[in-house]
């Protein structure tokens, strides 16, 4: 089997998505814009070639390379890069050169907020009323009707990249003087906890392992308010999570993918939505959580999900064992600009058998993700608030 990895060396763990593809014995080739003198020796070594360009946005530069594993090595099996910026690019290579997967038109309706909202429609799970923004007068009664906040978003984004919350007039009128020259999309404002519905699943869109993660505050607020960050995976799937995660994969017909499938939990009653303790979707994301979550996730369960993903590539199922010792494992972000009380050394310290990963979040990711990172696990709950507390103290 010849398997393309798009992008192997971001983020820096993906390289594990490679490895695990290598392990089943499948020959697994590099495209990517990091030179090769600076990929890890792990990188390296989960590759069979690797084909460096200065840059991945160049069409035809990413279509040579493919062309050039295609002529060296034969029929190409399957290209992925796991990574939301580049799923069109991947739909269009597997179009043109007749490679399995998802298309550019599979691509387009799970990467569009409008195009989505018609399969959650089919799947019978409620979702924020919307219109895409036009004049300020046709945009205003929309507002009256669905009342102020709104949220104004790209149609096609990545994470919460230019998402604004319009709280009131003057909101709206800053927001039309940007001028933007993609489609957005206004939606009435959810009042609820963002929670995700993350996993694997297989040929026939049945899920063979999943996770929940739950997200306070928003990353849209995070980005926009520049905030410290802290997310957790949860010990287990809610029944309620996992039923409607399952029929959206239905009705879209993914396959053998990674998925991260976004939903809110009222908070607050909403007509036509539901009551509180309700889950109304939100968006679709059909690769990975963002950042090191699958490395989250793999704490949290006591697997490893690379793993699973190229099983379920290479063989439709898992020999994983995914009955082991469940944990909270979360994530907590500190921005450089803040001060803090305790010292990272302290924290290294206090929770030396909690602590998974310590890190520094590369500058592209940091908006969403802050600068440095902790990641913890526990087995209750309250032991979980606390060190994110003793992390974030001012």
């Amino acid at each position: 089997m010849n398997f393309i990895f798009i992008s192997p060396a971001f983020p820096k763990t993906y390289y594990r998505f490679c490895q695990k593809l290598r392990d089943n014995g499948v020959n697994v080739l590099g495209i990517g814009d990091t030179p090769y003198d600076s990929l890890s020796n792990e990188c390296k070594d989960s590759l069979t070639e690797y084909y460096y360009l200065p840059s991945l946005e160049c069409y035809e530069d990413v279509f040579k390379a493919v062309a050039f594993y295609s002529f060296k090595y034969g029929k190409i099996d399957y290209l992925e890069s796991n990574n939301e910026y580049w799923l069109r690019m991947d739909a269009r290579l597997r179009e043109d050169f007749n490679i399995w997967g998802p298309k550019v038109k599979n691509v387009l309706e799970f990467t569009s907020k409008s195009k989505m909202k018609k399969y959650y429609e089919k799947a019978q799970v409620p979702y924020a009323r919307y219109k895409f923004s036009t004049t300020l007068e046709e945009d205003l009664a929309f507002i009256e009707m669905v009342k102020y906040p709104v949220v104004a978003k790209p149609d096609v984004g990545v994470g919460a990249a230019l998402t604004y919350k319009i709280k009131n007039y003057k909101d709206l009128v800053a927001f039309h003087d940007k001028h933007f020259t993609t489609p957005y999309l206004l939606e009435e404002y959810i009042e609820g906890n963002i929670i995700s519905f993350d996993g694997i699943c297989d040929e026939n869109s049945n899920v063979v392992f999943c996770d929940n993660e739950v997200f306070p505050p928003s990353i849209m607020d995070i980005v926009n308010e520049n905030l410290e960050v802290s997310y957790y995976v949860n010990k287990e799937v809610p029944k309620d999570v996992y039923d409607k995660g399952q029929a959206v994969l239905k009705t879209f017909n993914i396959q053998k993918r990674f998925f991260h499938l976004e939903f809110f939990r009222l908070t607050k009653a909403k007509e036509g939505l539901g009551k509180v303790g309700d889950v109304v979707a939100l968006e679709v994301n059909m690769r990975p959580p963002g950042g090191y979550t699958p490395d989250l996730i793999n704490f949290a369960a006591s697997v490893d999900t690379y793993k699973i993903w190229a099983d379920v590539i290479c063989f439709n199922k898992t020999t994983v064992d995914l009955n082991k010792d469940k944990y909270y494992c979360i994530y907590v972000g500190r921005r450089d600009h803040l001060k803090y009380t305790n010292s990272t050394a302290s924290i290294l310290y206090k929770y030396q058998n909690n602590i998974k990963m310590h890190d520094r979040m590369p500058d592209i990711l940091s908006d969403a993700l802050a600068n440095e990172f902790f990641v913890a696990t526990f087995k209750d709950y309250d032991e979980m608030c606390l060190f994110r507390n003793f992390v974030l103290q001012k």
